[in-house]
């Protein structure tokens, strides 16, 4: 068990720069390339409903540029598929130019393609009478098939749609993720306090200069004027909504992601870095419980699947209350409370794209973590006769899980819809 929890950290928390679904169009577009040997003289890109909307109004770094067409444009010109979620980091300011001018000349196609997976991206990239074809799907950098001129040179087969499961995991639970999180050896998981602190530098970018709608430098500019006293809540949420502003303004700065999202990363560390910070919580305790946000975010992402309906930030704001409650020394039964709190409070929060707005809904998660671990630190909990909320902690994330995928099923159809007949 302590073997399946250390490589699902691992696995799950990585860098990126950019928000993950254009970095994903990039990196399919990139291997394309290199698959075509040559620049190729026009994109096509087939993307499941869920790219589509996580990439239409969100920045892309270096650019000053928003939306997939450009990140896909990027990817053939100067992506490296190599790196991964960082596939972007060699983008140079020519790079953008030829980039804009392919995308003028109308030889960048974005279309939707009909499937169940959640999570499918279809890069085809040609120059005369050559093509390549390069399929992602299931999560963010699984390249599942390369082609040339029709013929496969690579293919392998998925575990399951829109899953970050796999065959030889154990399946894990919040008891589990307790034990291991007060019994592993520190210095195993001391990198998530490296990936807390490299996303501390995107709040710290956002709190001196302008990005996005600017909510947490607006709301430490209104705790300076003295409108809002300053205390734990305010700090969390001014700090953790400055990075999401950074990072969905296109800031060329890396993220440490969860689940293959950067607004996670962000939002399951740095409310527990915040609050750890200001309460001068003592190293070792923070990093036992960012391993802990880090973790119950991943358990619940795995039933319910990389994208959905759902918004992400439930999940992420869930993960850091249980961290906020370890800080505060809370028990295993008051962190189980926490997730119920939590489930309870903002499950009904949807998912209408990656943009800027999501530091606002960001900032609404913490504010609900701070308070659903404060009650749950009181040894109070929402009980099983209300809602969604089940006696079993693990029940009750199931629940959560059957409303994201099969309640809102629809949901990404009609919101997909309303975002491109505006």
């Amino acid at each position: 068990m302590y073997k399946t929890m250390l490589e699902l950290l691992n696995k799950e928390v990585v860098l990126a720069l950019g928000c993950t679904e254009p970095v994903a169009v990039a990196l399919a577009t990139a291997k394309c390339r290199e698959t075509l040997g040559k620049l190729p003289e026009t994109i096509e890109i087939l993307a499941s409903a869920n790219i589509l909307k996580n990439g239409m109004g969100v920045g892309i770094p270096g650019t000053g540029m928003i939306g997939l067409h450009i990140a896909a444009a990027l990817g053939a010109f100067s992506g490296n598929s190599n790196k991964l979620l960082e596939v972007l980091s060699d983008v140079k300011a020519e790079d953008v130019k030829a980039s804009q001018k392919m995308i003028d000349e109308k030889r960048v196609n974005i279309k939707r393609k009909d499937t169940e997976e959640k999570l499918y991206i279809e890069a085809i990239c040609k120059y005369k009478d050559e093509c390549s074809r390069v399929i992602i799907k299931g999560n963010h950098t699984n390249i599942v098939m390369v082609e040339y001129n029709g013929k496969k040179i690579f293919e392998k087969g998925i575990q399951s749609k829109d899953s970050i499961n796999s065959e030889n995991e154990q399946e894990i639970t919040v008891d589990d993720i307790y034990k291991f999180v007060n019994e592993i050896d520190i210095n195993e998981i001391s990198f998530l306090l490296k990936g807390a602190l490299i996303n501390k530098k995107l709040s710290d970018e956002a709190l001196i200069n302008n990005y996005g709608l600017g909510v947490g430098k607006n709301l430490r500019s209104s705790v300076q004027k003295g409108i809002i006293k300053e205390n734990i809540e305010v700090n969390a949420k001014y700090v953790t909504a400055a990075a999401v502003d950074a990072r969905m303004a296109g800031c060329p700065l890396p993220v440490m992601t969860n689940s293959g999202s950067g607004n996670q990363g962000i939002t399951v560390s740095l409310p527990v870095l915040a609050v750890a910070e200001k309460l001068e919580i003592d190293e070792e305790t923070l990093i036992r419980a960012l391993a802990l946000s880090n973790l119950i975010a991943i358990h619940i992402k795995r039933n319910l699947g990389r994208l959905s309906a759902l918004c992400g930030c439930v999940v992420a704001s869930t993960g850091a209350c249980c961290g906020i409650t370890y800080i505060l020394g809370g028990k295993l039964e008051n962190i189980k409370y926490a997730i119920k709190n939590m489930i309870g409070d903002i499950s009904g929060m949807v998912c209408d794209g990656a943009k800027c707005g999501c530091a606002l809904k960001v900032s609404t998660g913490v504010s609900a973590a701070i308070q659903a671990s404060m009650l749950a630190l009181n040894d109070v909990e929402i009980s099983q006769n209300d809602g969604i909320i089940d006696k079993d902690v693990e029940k009750t994330i199931k629940n959560l899980c059957e409303l994201g995928t099969k309640g809102l099923k629809e949901a990404d159809d009609v919101i997909l819809n309303i975002m491109t007949c505006k």
